[in-house]
């Protein structure tokens, strides 16, 4: 099978990639342009297509020949720099558009368990909109709402990480850190994509999937103290408050790795079913404490001044 994919580059695509290629599959990624060089993943055999999502020529020039598209692309980790309006709903809608007329027969779409047009919150209300983007554009589809991902360079652990050795003598958590959340291993949600472009039943289907365990925050940060053997007492916070030291931080300092709309993810509980990976694509997803130990061999001071010294260069 020919296969488009947008954001291949990114935390979940550089998983995904290899699948897909052991699975048989022929890649082709969508490279946006930019300055640095993109992590294209070592070793594996894949096509490069340089365009943005928002490019038309560039992305009726990428689908071309192309059977499936799989569209990660997102900007919601950067924040406040986010341009949410042109890339995750905008650019979905074009994606969606241009594979209908080029007659691809499948789009597959990474969204969020939460997405809903109507939601106060700006990431969940982009996921909705983009969702009914490709359901208005008639193409076939597979949706998965997602809940959050974790594994090797994510935003959640690494970010948790970095934050511990940020942030002297504590930890600061919004609210009372009872919020639910439902954490997927990236390998397992690559694992899930890859089988279900293979499924005809999956066609026109959305799914919401999680991990197998629905845990607090902080119980994630607890678990992820323990790994590191790093702990701290926990500084709760109200949200509002937290929230304005984010955006002002997120203003002068870009790379702090927390945003404002992880704090949006925090804000409300972000459950589904436990059984649908395992009664409908029969895997048992991995918990949550069993594949963390990524964490252990980096260096999380070295990775943040890193991350400083990137934005002062560009």
């Amino acid at each position: 099978m020919k296969i488009l994919l947008t954001g291949g580059t990114g935390f979940i695509g550089r998983a995904l990639v290899p699948k897909l290629v052991e699975a048989g599959h022929e890649v082709r990624l969508l490279i946006r342009p930019a300055k640095r060089t993109p992590k294209v993943p070592k070793g594996v055999p894949v096509q490069i297509a340089v365009s943005s999502v928002t490019d038309e020529r560039g992305l009726r020039s990428a689908m071309n020949g192309m059977e499936v598209v799989i569209h990660l692309a997102s900007v919601e980790r950067r924040g406040a720099y986010a341009d949410l309006m042109r890339v995750d709903i905008e650019g979905t809608r074009l994606v969606a558009r241009i594979a209908k007329e080029i007659g691809i027969q499948r789009l597959v779409f990474l969204s969020h368990l939460g997405a809903d047009r109507f939601s106060a919150f700006p990431v969940s209300k982009a996921k909705g909109l983009a969702e009914e983007a490709i359901r208005s554009a008639e193409v076939n589809y597979t949706i998965f709402r997602s809940g959050i991902v974790f594994g090797e360079g994510d935003a959640l652990t690494s970010g948790i990480a970095q934050l511990l050795v940020a942030v002297p003598f504590l930890f600061i958590v919004p609210g009372d850190g009872k919020t639910l959340i439902q954490p997927i291993w990236v390998e397992d949600l690559a694992t899930v994509i890859t089988w279900a472009i293979e499924d005809p039943n999956t066609l026109n289907q959305t799914y919401e999937i999680g991990g197998i365990e629905m845990l607090s925050f902080c119980e994630i940060v607890e678990t992820v103290m323990d790994v590191l053997g790093k702990r701290k007492p926990f500084f709760y916070l109200p949200p509002p408050l937290l929230r304005g030291l984010t955006i002002f931080l997120e203003t002068s300092l870009p790379s702090l790795p927390v945003s404002v709309f992880w704090l949006d993810y925090l804000a409300v509980n972000h459950t589904c079913s436990i059984d649908t990976l395992p009664r409908v694509f029969q895997l048992k997803p991995s918990r949550f404490a069993q594949r963390l130990d990524y964490l252990k061999s980096t260096s999380w001071r070295r990775v943040l001044w890193q991350r400083l010294r990137m934005r002062e260069q560009g």
